[in-house]
């Protein structure tokens, strides 16, 4: 917070809508988008500001709301709201459960946010809170301006200060022709707040308590009402389908790719390519297009991962290249390549200078440093020592049917192609397998692992299985070219008497 305002004593979000518009089974915050859910941005914004106390207040699904708020920010204080419909109503549930546990909101700043505003920042946030309290105002609500504000609650002003809002349906012509909008986010007296919800009714045609009622009877009482205008329309903007939602995660993407390249990474095709919030780049990164990066991925200095590339829960070492590859749960060492084509599952380490190349998956693998697997294979609950190469075609073959067991081959080992290791086995350092091998039992040190059966070649089994066949038609003629043939030449001499 800057030294212009004080902490919140409480920042309240509102989570209890059903959000039936968005046509699902999960409740609409929780809805995810740039790599964290609607609820979880609006927690992360609120707790920013450092308040004293963080409120979510629920309903809607609340078991299932409450469990993630509680795995996004354990010390978040949940409130029940009531039958009583509002978000009046909604704020004094949030108050009332400070209250229960003998917190006392009662004097410095509340701030009230909601939890489908997932682009709000925590630097608005403090910007209102500064100004409310520069102010010494009652209220200080948070707008903006629309060229088309249709649908929304006007705000009346008489010169700096707020007088009311009014809702479209209830505004009269003039009024329609307000641009400033209210956005639903405010910064109360917490006294002024409190006294206030004790008098706002559920006497109107929606039969809800009303936030916006708060602002009247402040200004009844001789406090001040003021507003934040903010130009930046979208972070106030909230989604209630999902037409609204991925509007607002392409307007994040955006801004997130723009903040990347700010910040010293070079982004071939902004257009394509996605990066979660959750996402850190070091300077002098590299993504080429088709590029998307979730979750905690984090690309070091110098690496370049792209094009066609999906990464979630990835750390890529520094001066790493990363082409054409699908992985999760994986870390990518310093100088490092991987792809193209390859897939990389949970549990996936490839050590420095090290190779992971096309059309290969691994699981649960440890590679050493400068060993490579470089193409066409599986290695799953394998571990892989240093400077080793695994030739073309090898397959880890680690379950039996029932249960998974681990390969453990050394260091500067060399596999030929084809190679089957059959789980559990190990290869020691500096041994060799022949090419098609099926290594069942332990390798020693500097061994070459032989399995190799003597071909037996069955003639004639595709004239006698496959009659009338291309393949027996092939087979006759090359056949008969092989044939020799005995020619007579009636020009030769010949013996007479």
């Amino acid at each position: 917070m800057p030294d212009t305002a004080a902490r919140p004593t409480a920042v309240i979000v509102l989570a209890a809508g059903a959000g039936t518009r968005m046509k699902s089974r999960t409740p609409k915050i929780l809805h995810p988008l740039g790599g964290r859910s609607m609820i979880g941005h609006a927690l992360a914004a609120a707790r920013a500001l450092e308040p004293e106390h963080l409120v979510a207040v629920v309903r809607h699904q609340r078991e299932k709301v409450a469990e993630h708020i509680t795995e996004m920010d354990p010390d978040v204080v949940l409130a029940d709201q009531d039958e009583i419909p509002g978000t009046g109503r909604a704020v004094e549930c949030g108050l009332q459960a400070l209250t229960a546990r003998g917190i006392g909101a009662d004097s410095g700043t509340v701030v009230v946010t909601y939890g489908d505003v997932p682009l709000l920042t925590p630097e608005l946030l403090r910007e209102l809170v500064a100004e409310h309290q520069s102010t010494a105002s009652a209220v200080t609500v948070l707008t903006t301006e629309l060229e088309d504000p249709t649908g929304y609650g006007r705000v009346l002003r008489s010169g700096e200060e707020v007088i009311g809002i009014v809702e479209q349906k209830d505004a009269d012509e003039a009024q329609r022709q307000v641009r400033e909008i209210n956005s639903g986010i405010y910064a109360f007296d917490a006294a002024a707040l409190t006294q206030a919800l004790r008098e706002v009714s559920t006497d109107n045609a929606q039969g809800e308590k009303y936030l916006t009622d708060v602002l009247s009877i402040a200004r009844a009482s001789g406090r001040r009402v003021s507003a934040l205008v903010t130009q930046d329309r979208w972070q106030v903007e909230g989604a209630n389908d999902r037409v609204q939602l991925q509007a607002l995660g392409a307007e994040l993407n955006r801004r997130t790719v723009v903040a990347a390249m700010r910040a010293g990474t070079t982004v071939i095709d902004p257009a394509t390519t996605w990066i979660d919030a959750t996402v850190t780049l070091e300077e002098d990164t590299t993504v080429l297009p088709g590029t998307q990066l979730h979750g905690s991925t984090h690309i070091a200095r110098d690496a370049v991962v792209g094009p066609d590339s999906t990464l979630r829960d990835v750390t890529v070492g520094e001066a790493a290249e990363v082409t054409r590859t699908h992985a999760t749960g994986a870390a990518i060492g310093a100088g490092s390549a991987v792809g193209p084509f390859s897939y990389l599952r949970p549990g996936t380490v490839l050590g420095e200078d090290g190779k992971i190349g096309a059309f290969y998956e691994t699981k649960n693998v440890t590679v050493g440093r400068g060993s490579k697997l470089s193409h066409l294979g599986y290695a799953g609950d394998t571990t892989i020592g240093e400077y080793t190469n695994i030739g073309c075609g090898n397959i880890t073959a680690n379950y039996d049917g029932e249960q998974k067991h681990r390969t453990v081959i050394g260091s500067h080992v060399r596999t030929s192609s084809n190679t089957v290791f059959i789980a559990p086995v190990e290869i020691g350092d500096g041994a060799y397998t022949a090419a098609g091998a099926v290594v069942r039992k332990p390798v020693p040190p500097g061994a070459l692992a032989v399995s190799v059966a003597p071909q037996r070649n069955a003639e004639g089994w595709v004239k006698a299985k496959r009659p009338g066949s291309a393949a027996a038609r092939a087979a006759d003629a090359a056949q008969a070219a092989e044939t020799p043939h005995h020619t007579t030449n009636d020009d030769a001499p010949t013996a007479t008497d």
